[in-house]
């Protein structure tokens, strides 16, 4: 294998990563208006991602960081053809990170309300743009001869990207709510295990045709394998949340997350965007990635950095592993 290969392998690796992790945290972000019914609930699925929303995204900074260090061509045409997504999603985040911090600082319920506000629609907004930003790199953009986006806006708002965006955002929301009912108790938990079943079929309804166009298009024997994998994982955790088995039903929606990432990933294989206008302008793992020195020394950074913070994170989520509802949140919140 060549070192731009392996580090193809592990950058898709930490994508599937921030989107496990970051994907409940945006669905807990949206449950927040569909599922609490007073601010004391909202405040129970807040809590429930509180102490792990922000070591969820130091996999969004250590993707990207990767990406522009071991591809710089991608990590370029990338963020300049999706600059206005990208820069949505980033505001988006700031200011959902800024509401985390600062909806309790004060009890005025304008406050309050404004800061609830932010944290829907800057979870939703994401949620929606990463599916429609993955599917338009899967599907091709205008990349000309010299390897630089030339299209424009108009170009990223297709059929396939809208429907990859709602895939994305029914998913992440269902995954949501299966980790709702995983980490909380009491009435929250009953009603998160109901939303869940409907968000399924909902997902089951969207991600279906999504994941047979992209297949149909794109596809190999190693993405059908994956798309095999995700509708499995699906359609067991619908079962396993009906059963009532919270742990069973997380894994495995964690699972169909996993495999529709990877899914996307093994279809671009081995190209890392493909150009819509020439498949010979389309950039590659080979012709986009740095030179072998740069890449042997980030490998070693990699192998020993990565296990560690995985460790850690696996440890920080163990300690926040119990259960919260209403009558752990004080009566001034």
């Amino acid at each position: 294998m060549h070192l731009h290969d392996f580090w193809f392998l592990l950058i898709a690796f930490l994508w599937t990563g921030y989107f496990f992790l970051e994907g409940f945290d945006f669905g807990i972000g949206v449950l927040t208006k569909l599922l609490a019914r007073d601010r004391t609930e909202r405040r129970v699925l807040i809590n429930t991602i509180g102490p792990v929303w922000d070591g969820n995204e130091v996999w969004l900074i250590t993707a990207a960081g990767a990406t522009f260090a071991a591809f710089p061509d991608w990590y370029a045409t990338l963020f300049s053809g999706f600059y206005l997504p990208l820069l949505a999603i980033l505001v988006c985040l700031i200011l959902r990170g800024v509401a985390f911090e600062y909806r309790h600082k004060r009890p005025e319920d304008r406050w309050q309300r404004s800061w609830e506000h932010a944290i829907f629609w800057c979870s939703l907004l994401p949620a929606f743009l990463w599916g429609a930003i993955f599917a338009n790199l899967v599907h091709g953009v205008p990349i000309g001869r010299d390897g630089n986006y030339a299209g424009g806006l108009s170009d990223l708002i297709t059929p396939y990207a809208l429907l990859g965006g709602v895939v994305t955002l029914v998913l992440f929301t269902f995954h949501g709510a299966v980790f709702a009912a995983l980490k909380t108790d009491g009435d929250i938990r009953t009603r998160a295990r109901r939303y869940a079943a409907r968000l399924g079929l909902a997902t089951v309804a969207v991600a279906v045709p999504f994941l047979v166009w992209t297949q149909g298009d794109s596809g190999n024997a190693r993405s059908l394998v994956a798309v095999v994998i995700a509708v499995l994982a699906l359609a067991t955790a619908l079962i396993m949340n009906q059963r009532g088995r919270e742990g069973w039903a997380f894994g495995l929606s964690g699972v169909a997350v996993t495999a529709a990432v990877a899914m996307l990933f093994l279809a671009l294989f081995p190209e890392v965007m493909p150009s819509s206008l020439d498949p010979a302008w389309s950039l590659t793992a080979a012709n986009a990635a740095s030179s072998p020195y740069p890449l042997k020394i980030m490998t070693w950074v990699g192998v020993i950095m990565l296990p560690l913070i995985m460790a850690y994170q696996a440890w920080t989520y163990w300690v926040f592993r119990k259960r919260i509802g209403t009558r752990h949140i004080p009566a001034a919140h």
